[in-house]
């Protein structure tokens, strides 16, 4: 599976993360609402670099532009799953205030899953128990929530994440 494709559709572009993209990303990332529900506080500088060199170094890492403005409002990453070939996860995903309570979002995590189901049938994804803006939307989406127990060879995460996976229906 291509974990950097370029996806593109009338509100957004979807592309790989370049290391050009630090400062404007990072002008996204600064507000600290963005992070209130996230474990890790990255608007600070230093927080942000090490997730941004992360992301970079994950081969797996993408930009997220307004498709009209061009501007980058987000980033976002699939990640494979070791031990658990036929799924995908995706997260890491942000985006700046301007874009929340929308379509953006959604149009967001459409692309990308409908990129990963040309390849996997289980899109995963692990969120913050006290995230709950996140796990809303990913509920929106049709995320369901599951027990670790009902997938044994996904990895074992933190007691502090819930597990959710959407399920290509065809």
């Amino acid at each position: 599976m291509d974990l950097q494709p370029t996806l593109i559709n009338e509100l957004v572009k979807i592309r790989p993360l370049h290391v050009k993209d630090l400062e404007p990303l990072y002008d996204v990332a600064k507000d600290s609402k963005i992070w209130a529900q996230h474990p890790c506080k990255r608007y600070l500088r230093s927080e942000f670099e090490k997730f941004f060199t992360e992301s970079i170094e994950s081969n797996g890492a993408l930009t997220i532009l307004d498709n009209v403005t061009d501007r980058i409002i987000g980033s976002s990453r699939f990640k494979k799953v070791e031990g658990f070939t036929n799924g995908i996860e995706i997260g890491w995903t942000f985006l700046n205030r301007k874009y929340w309570g929308g379509k953006y979002n959604k149009k967001v995590k459409y692309l990308m899953i409908n990129h990963a189901f040309n390849y996997v049938d289980n899109i995963i994804f692990f969120v913050a128990k006290n995230n709950i803006r996140s796990q809303k939307a990913i509920e929106k989406i049709n995320g369901q929530k599951v027990l670790a127990s009902e997938y044994p060879k996904l990895p074992k995460t933190s007691p502090d994440n819930e597990t959710f996976i959407i399920k290509r229906t065809m």
